[in-house]
């Protein structure tokens, strides 16, 4: 064949191509239709969207001197700081190689962290804008600021957690079992911190003697892995949330387990059939309230359950489609606010455990999210790529 039967043969390929693309097109299209009907991406309720990612955006913190900054990292080996008004970028921490999936602002906002799941940690100076210092452990689980100075704690796969003084860089490493640190956060007092790992184990750690003071195992501890860890205001009760669906209440002093809190009244699991898996349900995030005797767990399959600590009974269950993500408390009442999976944020009175609100924008799940110190921001990140800033003025202000 000549070289211009061959350029009509392409022509007609071409042709055929986008014929049969329009279809496809067409279907997508419908499908987009159903889920704004399913309210996904129908209303959009924010403020400030943030657009900068190319990725899924997996945390988010704001600056709490200010509360007028945010940092989002992403599935793009991203991060971002910018401003919360406007969503006007002020600088990228760059040089990340892997998904940044921990970032966060030191106490008084001086300093900004970002680490990737490489284990790259970067320390940035927030006026200067510039890296000021940076350190490579195994692959990172979680990471977190001392609440009163420049001190950096985060926790690896090879059940490591790490402490640095930042700039100086002075370290401090505390050896866990030889499995994943999966949590940990630095007790009020910032003299300890409690780590959980993948075994079931949690550890309460002397920071400045890098000794272990309490260690849950067996009975104490959980039978899987560790998921999230919370404590009171004045760090004397830690709650710890695992993979087996249970939240243990433990005296920070004495290291002993308070009480147990179990979903009794969920299903028995069904056996799963001939490649179904069977449904999973795991505690994903809790929370002490700081006005009230109460605690709040968030689980995987959608339940909110708010516990009354003096009685140690559960108080209120409120019910969600789809999984929870994340669940914070107000600073100064008994409101909750959860993400999930659907997309949305919610508020919660836990006093009547009724909703308030419900806050939309996001056309795919919440990943992670901040809420700004008098109640009236929220700052999201998403599988959508998007970050978004909602107002959450309440009737009741």
């Amino acid at each position: 064949p000549s070289a211009d039967d061959l350029a009509d043969e392409m022509e007609d390929v071409d042709f055929d191509d986008e014929g049969a693309e329009e279809p496809d097109a067409e279907a997508w299209e419908t499908e987009d239709d159903e889920g704004v009907e399913d309210g996904m991406e129908a209303q959009d309720d924010s403020e400030v969207t943030f657009s900068l990612h190319s990725a899924s955006v997996f945390c988010v913190s704001l600056d709490p001197k200010t509360n007028t900054l945010a940092v989002t990292g992403g599935e793009d080996d991203k991060a971002f700081v910018w401003r919360v008004s406007d969503g006007e970028l002020l600088f990228e921490c760059s040089g990340h190689k892997d998904s940044v999936t921990c970032a966060s602002f030191s106490h008084d906002s001086m300093f900004v962290a970002t680490g990737d799941m490489s284990g790259l940690i970067k320390v940035w100076r927030v006026d200067a804008k510039e890296e000021v210092w940076s350190f490579e452990v195994g692959d990172l689980e979680w990471m977190e600021w001392h609440p009163q100075a420049h001190v950096l704690l985060a926790g690896t796969a090879d059940g490591n957690s790490w402490m640095w003084k930042i700039p100086s860089g002075d370290c401090k490493t505390f050896q866990g079992p030889a499995c994943p640190a999966t949590c940990g956060r630095i007790l009020p007092d910032g003299k300890r911190a409690v780590v959980g790992y993948e075994d079931g184990t949690m550890r309460i750690w002397d920071l400045k003697q890098g000794t272990s003071l309490h260690v849950l195992k067996g009975q104490d501890g959980h039978q899987d892995p560790l998921t999230c860890v919370a404590s009171n205001q004045d760090g004397s009760l830690i709650m710890t949330g695992s993979v087996d669906c249970h939240a243990k209440l433990v005296n920070s002093a004495t290291g002993k387990v308070v009480c147990v809190f179990k979903m009794e009244s969920m299903a028995p699991k069904a056996p799963a059939g001939e490649g179904e898996e069977a449904e999973s349900n795991s505690v994903e995030s809790l929370g002490f309230c700081n006005v009230m005797p109460l605690a709040a767990v968030g689980y995987l399959d959608g339940t909110l359950a708010i516990y009354d600590l003096s009685t140690q009974s559960l108080r209120h269950k409120c019910q969600h489609e789809s999984g929870i993500v994340q669940l914070l408390w107000e600073e100064s009442s008994a409101v909750v606010y959860t993400c999930s999976l659907d997309g949305a944020v919610r508020l919660w009175d836990a006093r009547s455990g009724k909703m308030i609100s419900e806050y939309r924008g996001h056309s795919a799940e919440i990943l992670d999210f901040a809420v700004n110190k008098d109640a009236s921001i929220v700052v999201t990140t998403s599988g959508d790529h998007q970050a978004k800033v909602f107002c959450v003025q309440r009737p009741d202000r």
